[in-house]
């Protein structure tokens, strides 16, 4: 049903139990190449509004870190505050009826916000394909990534970018993506990129089972007796995901792969490589966790909106990636949202049956989402935007 820190890496199989990808933080091999004179050379334009990316650094073996990404130290991830003797509950999901593992999922949930499922029933060739199929895509030339950029795209529902919101950032992440708005199997067969459309779709459908039966476990301990059309809406009426590109980096140690964030959407469900890098925000106070890959395992995060909707049962927690010196990393999370035009705040169920007094106010959701987009990453500080 659930293994705590001992039995987790050794009855799943882990690719690491300790923050192991710390190491990679050394700094890459240094190689000389030719390079563009600085003064003739205008980083930010090639990576971002060139479409070339970070992969596009990575690949040209630049001897050192480049200072449009090197992140002040505060943003920088301190080793002395890992706590290696923690870890974030990993939950068999084989015997979901039992009521000892929806204990366990909602106990997750209010305490780490985090937790990673097994026997979760999405297929294994599944996962491997989807991480396959984004290897494809970030393989491809800048030229043909280009088009997918956010003043070439042909729609809003596809985006190639780099790092998170370059305009507002004062110094860049060490990451591309491509993210990929859900609208409908037709859309998504004709605009999405031939060369990973059918591995995210899948991925996707393979996933709403799970999905669905999570957010019914967590909304019973909300007093929400069934997920009714209004509440599907509400929980999980819009869906994203992102194919997600960590390549490996000079001077890891200096720049982030994600800055520090919690997530804007109902749930997050994050299928990780076996690389490592992950880091949640720990129960010991400013602490950090590492979430190793266990093998056919999938990441689930709480959001805001449903930290929001549970008037703060539910944590949404800070979490962040680190770059990595040696090995290119991969991640596909789908985000989990309400639909943009619903109003979020604390349910009915928590407020008026459980007796609270709502610590959060009724706001539109895609007001929410804008106002998170269009600053860079800053911790928790975007829920205060729906605190009262």
């Amino acid at each position: 049903m659930g293994w705590n820190c001992t039995t987790s890496t050794t009855t799943a199989s882990t690719t690491s139990t300790s923050p192991q990808p710390l190491s990679s933080l050394a700094m890459a091999p240094t190689i000389s190449v030719p390079v563009p004179a600085p003064n003739t050379w205008d980083i930010t334009d090639y990576v971002v509004n060139q479409g070339h990316g970070v992969k596009g650094l990575s690949e040209m073996k630049l001897p050192s870190l480049p200072m449009q990404f090197i992140q002040p130290p505060e943003e920088r991830i301190d080793a002395s505050k890992v706590v290696t003797e923690a870890c974030i509950p990993v939950i068999d999901m084989a015997c979901l009826d039992d009521t000892k593992v929806a204990e366990l999922i909602c106990d997750a949930a209010e305490k780490w916000g985090f937790f990673q499922i097994v026997n979760h029933g999405v297929p294994i060739a599944v996962l491997e394909d989807v991480k396959e199929a984004t290897h494809r895509f970030f393989a491809l030339p800048g030229s043909e990534k280009r088009k997918y950029s956010k003043e070439n795209s042909s729609t809003n529902s596809v985006r190639f970018g780099t790092s998170f919101t370059p305009q507002a950032e004062k110094s860049l992440e060490w990451k591309d993506y491509l993210s990929l708005f859900y609208v409908s199997d037709d859309e998504a067969s004709t605009l999405w990129p031939s060369v990973c459309k059918d591995q995210a779709l899948e991925y996707m459908k393979r996933s709403q089972v799970v999905i669905r039966k999570l957010l019914e476990v967590l909304m019973r301990r909300l007093n929400v007796k069934e997920i009714d059309e209004k509440k599907e809406s509400l929980l999980m009426g819009s869906m994203r995901i992102n194919l997600n590109y960590y390549p490996i980096c000079p001077n890891p140690e200096l720049t982030v792969g994600v800055g520090r964030h919690s997530d804007v959407s109902t749930l997050t469900i994050l299928l990780q490589d076996d690389i490592g890098g992950l880091y949640v925000r720990g129960v010991v106070h400013d602490s950090w966790v590492h979430v190793p890959p266990v093998k056919g395992s999938i990441v689930i995060n709480v959001g805001d909106a449903l930290q929001i909707m549970s008037n703060g049962r539910y944590k949404s927690v800070e979490h962040r990636v680190i770059a990595n010196g040696s090995s290119n990393r991969v991640s596909v999370p789908i985000f989990v949202n309400p639909r943009p035009s619903e109003i979020i705040g604390p349910l009915p169920e928590v407020i008026e049956e459980g007796g609270e007094e709502p610590l959060y106010k009724q706001v539109l959701y895609s007001d929410y989402v804008k106002h998170f987009f269009r600053k860079a990453h800053d911790g928790k500080n975007t829920v205060e935007f729906a605190k009262i």
